[in-house]
This record gives structure tokens, sequence and C-alpha cells, in this order.
């Protein structure tokens, strides 16, 4: 599902036009994203969390020379869906596949 697909069901969903749509989700974007620079954490109950975790750095190989490589530390963004979010697609997936 792209951006727009998903802009055109939430339009569907809500009555909203698709300008109002596109404001509400690049919002909603831009928001999260935002908040996730400043190192926030961004609970969403029944859906998930955002939020960003440190990487140590580490000694990786590289695959066509088999050398060492190092890796520098970061940090990354990622997203933990709630219980309720990875049941409900668990069960869906596996009524979809019977």
């Amino acid at each position: 599902m792209t951006k727009a697909d998903l802009i055109d069901q939430i339009a569907e969903g809500t009555g909203l036009t698709k300008v109002e749509t596109r404001a509400v989700v690049e919002g909603f974007m831009t928001t999260v994203q935002n908040a996730m620079k400043d190192g926030k954490r961004i609970e969403l109950r029944g859906f998930g969390v955002f939020e960003v975790q440190h990487r140590a750095p580490r000694t990786g190989r590289n695959p066509q020379t088999n050398e060492p490589v190092e890796i520098e530390a970061r940090y990354k963004p990622v997203f933990r869906p709630s219980d309720k979010l990875s049941e409900a697609v668990d069960a869906a997936q596996k009524a979809e596949r019977e």
C-alpha cells in the first residue's frame, strides 16, 4: 500500500476530501519524524510504539573480500506493534491462508 492508497482509503472512510486527508497524513508523518529526531517515544495504544534505539558499534565483514569492516554506532527508528495489533494481523493472515 502506498501513501496515495492510504490517503484514498482514509478519505473514503472519513468523508474528508483527499486534499484534507493528505494534509492530515503528511502532518502525522512529519510530527512522528520530528519527535523521533528529538529522541522521543510515540505510543499509540492498541497500535504500537515508535521509538529510537541505539545500535552499538560492531565489526562486520565485507561479503566479497571477507575482510572485517568497522560499523559505527548509530540511532535507528523502530516500530514495535502492540499485542492487540499483532494478534489481529496473525488471526487475519491465518484465516486468509485457510
